[in-house]
């Protein structure tokens, strides 16, 4: 426990650690994870997410550590149902602080202490790896590896609200258990869009998230996330997050100016659009020259529409979570 007592104050002091891996295919890389795991974690949970290599035997086998605790699913849930069988046995350990790291090899240990420090220090309720933070890792990243996230980056930022984030799909995390306990576990995405969604619901209940630069390793292994073959997928969830974020923030528990914003800007470029649409269509087909008054009234809609979707977009980036939820959360419980 000496990082989490030398890093922060008050009674975060006596903070307790748990470690979430899921585990599925990882060639027994993971069993040098947790030989590198650090003295400062309380409890390490290896989720054998139905591993054909029967991982979870491997690890009671070679591991002999008992912080170290194998928990078996029958059937494979991906790698976020395996992560939520994780958090679910990391709160009933009653413990303050739970991370989320792969079993792949690709994440330090060593990186943990940065990784928890931001919770600790009550300055974040939520922190996430950035690996694109030194440039000397990322020129060790493959070209379409760069590409896919930095779509992927753009997107998440839509659909969380967490215009300072990057890296959304990095699964280095750690999160306060207090806050962990106010999300919808169960309706969590349960395979490579967990860690997307999660910064979603963590976007609702307004925690504050933190990135933390961590090194990038690469080695022989091979990511079964193959950002071609999912993009389409993390394309339809974060459409579907943003909407659900938009009506959530600024018609369903508030009402704000940028949700006026939205509803004229919307409008009004749907109203010029569908009408210089038609308008142009229309002089086409009778061959004739628009007047330029038409013109402007189709235009200037749109120009007015985009202007107003800018201001909505400018004051969603302003208001980006800053306000530590799980201290709130403390201080409500004192009070009570």
């Amino acid at each position: 426990m000496a990082i989490i007592r030398d890093h922060t104050a008050k009674d975060v002091a006596s903070s307790s650690v748990a470690v979430v891996i899921p585990c599925y295919r990882t060639e027994g890389r993971v069993i040098d994870v947790l030989t590198e795991m650090p003295a400062f974690v309380d409890h390490v949970f290896c989720v054998d997410d139905a591993c054909p290599e029967g991982i979870g035997d491997v690890i009671e086998r070679e591991v002999d550590d008992t912080r170290v605790q194998v928990v078996r699913h029958d059937e494979n849930q991906g790698v976020g149902g395996a992560t939520i069988t994780g958090y679910k046995a990391a709160l009933d350990a009653g413990v303050t602080i739970v991370v989320k790291m792969d079993g792949d090899g690709q994440m330090d240990p060593t990186d943990m202490e940065r990784i928890i420090r931001p919770i600790a220090e009550e300055r974040a309720d939520y922190t996430k790896g950035n690996r694109f933070f030194r440039l000397d890792d990322v020129r060790q990243m493959p070209a379409v590896r760069i590409f896919g996230n930095g779509c992927l980056t753009f997107m998440a930022k839509f659909s969380t609200g967490y215009w300072n984030m990057f890296d959304p799909t990095n699964g280095y995390t750690a999160i306060h258990s207090s806050v962990l306990r106010q999300l919808p576990l169960e309706r969590l995405h349960r395979r490579y869009f967990f860690e997307s969604d999660i910064l979603f619901r963590l976007s609702t209940i307004r925690a504050v998230v933190c990135d933390v630069p961590i090194k990038a390793k690469y080695g022989n292994e091979r990511s079964s996330l193959k950002i071609p073959n999912v993009l389409g997928s993390f394309l339809w969830g974060h459409i579907r997050n943003t909407f659900k974020r938009i009506f959530y923030a600024y018609y369903l528990r508030d009402f704000q100016v940028a949700s006026i914003e939205l509803l004229l800007g919307v409008g009004l470029l749907i109203f010029g659009g569908v009408l210089g649409t038609t308008t142009w269509i229309n002089s086409a087909a009778a061959g004739i020259a628009t007047p330029a008054g038409t013109v402007m009234l189709a235009a200037l809609p749109v120009i007015l529409g985009l202007q107003l979707l800018l201001a909505a977009l400018n004051y969603d980036i302003t208001s980006t979570p800053t306000q530590v939820l799980h201290k709130e959360l403390r201080d409500e419980r004192e009070e009570a």
